[in-house]
């Protein structure tokens, strides 16, 4: 167990870390075009993340209290 603790926060952590290593070197090598790609894509990927990993669950959990706003209803209606 605790080895796949270890490797659970251990991954992210290189990951991170070469991606900022990456972009810490090459800083002033990119364009302008290719800077803005990226923040775009990464600005992409915090979004989805956010969605799936926060608001989605957080919906179907407030789910219980009986109250749903219209929001609710229409993603509940796209699951079925």
């Amino acid at each position: 167990m605790i080895t796949s603790t270890i490797l659970g926060l251990l991954i992210p952590f290189i990951g991170t870390s070469l991606g900022a290593a990456c972009v810490l070197f090459m800083k002033n090598e990119l364009s302008v075009k290719t800077t803005k790609m990226l923040s775009g894509f990464a600005a992409g990927v915090m979004i989805a993340a956010s969605v799936w990993s926060l608001l989605i669950p957080a919906l179907e959990q407030s789910q219980s209290l009986g109250i749903q706003s219209r929001d609710q209803r229409a993603i509940s209606a796209d699951r079925q």
